[in-house]
């Protein structure tokens, strides 16, 4: 489905009158405590505590029930569990499905917290993790150890923006154990872009700290799960306390309404710079998944209906710490800021030593210094000048 297509269902998505009471957006409901008029009330809320009813604060009010149930829409899941960041959601989603004893997969080039998780909290639960190469393909069933439980996807990769063939992969894993669960973190496709639960995963992860939220002035976790996975991924998220407040998942619906819009225009705004990068002798190569230089551009290709703002380009040499800090610290319209998805244009760079740090399956293959952008909703003609000045600085 296209993000034209998908543009009336970002508009109406739990948008329920029962949430909105007569207005367009849903309410703004804030509350720990939830008043039953009765025992019988009462008793109906705690038998339907899982199912929309309003039982306690921590199980969400009006306003979180409109998000999920849009979420739900949206990524066309079971249920959707909240959490106060996208870091938050990936490591509550894992700890559902995962005891002592057990092993899971993840890949090699994901968000960098994703990684530490594994290798510092899931170690000290004896819970062992094998980082694979994210384009292994079908592959990756060769690394699949009988106490294997969860398989965490990430397409695009985080950083240098490999491209995953997720068919090939989902196809393998389920020929050896169709009871492993497997996840992504579907955050670059906004869960709109590349629709995970139709290709039988399990649970569709977002931070949605970006292009839900959009602004860049909330954090939110999401995870979207198929009827398989979600009495227990609920559950178990409930008990380890995750939940947003009343404001942010407002916010965050909010954010959905225009999020088509927004996410067109990232990606018009960045296919054009990435192209004109592609052009520019100061570069070696531009990981943008809608460019064929991008690793793995033939499976975006057939997965995907659109791109965003989130790419990365390497230039053919590595700048010394003084050229570098010259380069960033002399733009107008890029800021230099963790994070994503807003509104705003953004600039990081990593030296190829710093991502071989972060890339247990295998070093870099590049010695030049990589730049991620965020191309945001600016003038793109500022923003190539901008580079061009930049280029400038660095000679």
């Amino acid at each position: 489905m296209s993000i034209d297509t998908m543009n009336t269902l970002l508009v109406t998505a739990g948008r329920n009158k029962k949430f909105g009471h007569g207005s367009v957006n849903t309410v703004i409901q804030r509350a720990s405590s939830l008043v039953f008029d009765s025992v019988a009330a009462k008793k109906h809320a705690t038998a339907n505590r899982a199912k929309g009813e309003l039982f306690y604060g921590r199980r969400g009010t009006l306003t979180h029930f409109s998000l999920q149930d849009a979420m739900v829409e949206l990524e066309g899941g079971a249920g959707c569990a909240l959490y106060p960041c996208g870091a938050a959601a990936v490591a509550n989603s894992i700890l559902s499905f995962v005891s002592a004893g057990d092993h899971i997969l993840m890949t090699g080039a994901a968000y960098e917290p994703s990684q530490d998780f594994c290798k510092i909290i899931l170690t000290d639960m004896n819970v062992a993790t094998t980082f694979y190469d994210p384009m292994i393909g079908e592959e990756i069933a060769a690394l699949i150890q009988p106490n294997t439980k969860v398989v965490f996807l990430e397409s695009p990769s985080s950083v240098t923006m490999e491209v995953q063939d997720i068919p090939a992969m989902v196809k393998a894993i389920r020929r050896v154990n169709p009871e492993i669960v497997i996840m992504i973190d579907n955050t670059w496709a906004a869960g709109v872009l590349f629709k995970a639960l139709d290709h039988d995963i399990d649970i569709s992860i977002q931070a949605g700290t970006k292009y839900i939220v959009g602004h860049s002035d909330a954090m939110l976790g999401t995870a979207v799960s198929n009827s398989r996975c979600w009495d227990r991924l609920r559950e178990r998220s409930y008990l380890m306390g995750q939940m947003v407040d009343a404001d942010t998942a407002y916010v965050a619906a909010r954010g959905l309404r225009t999020m088509g819009v927004r996410l067109k225009q990232h990606h018009e705004s960045s296919v054009k710079i990435a192209n004109w990068l592609s052009e520019r002798p100061e570069v070696l190569r531009v990981n943008h998944p809608a460019l064929p230089s991008c690793k793995g551009h033939e499976f975006f290709m057939r997965d995907f209906s659109g791109s965003n703002g989130l790419f990365s380009f390497i230039l053919n040499r590595r700048l010394s710490d003084t050229e570098l800090a010259e380069y960033l610290d002399n733009f107008h319209h890029f800021s230099m800021a963790y994070s994503w998805g807003g509104y705003e244009s953004l600039i990081l760079a990593n030296q190829p030593e710093e991502l071989n740090a972060i890339r247990p399956a295998g070093d870099v293959d590049f010695e030049g210094t990589l730049i991620r952008l965020h191309i945001g909703l600016e003038n793109p003609e500022d923003l190539i000048q901008d580079l061009v000045d930049g280029f400038h600085r660095i000679g």
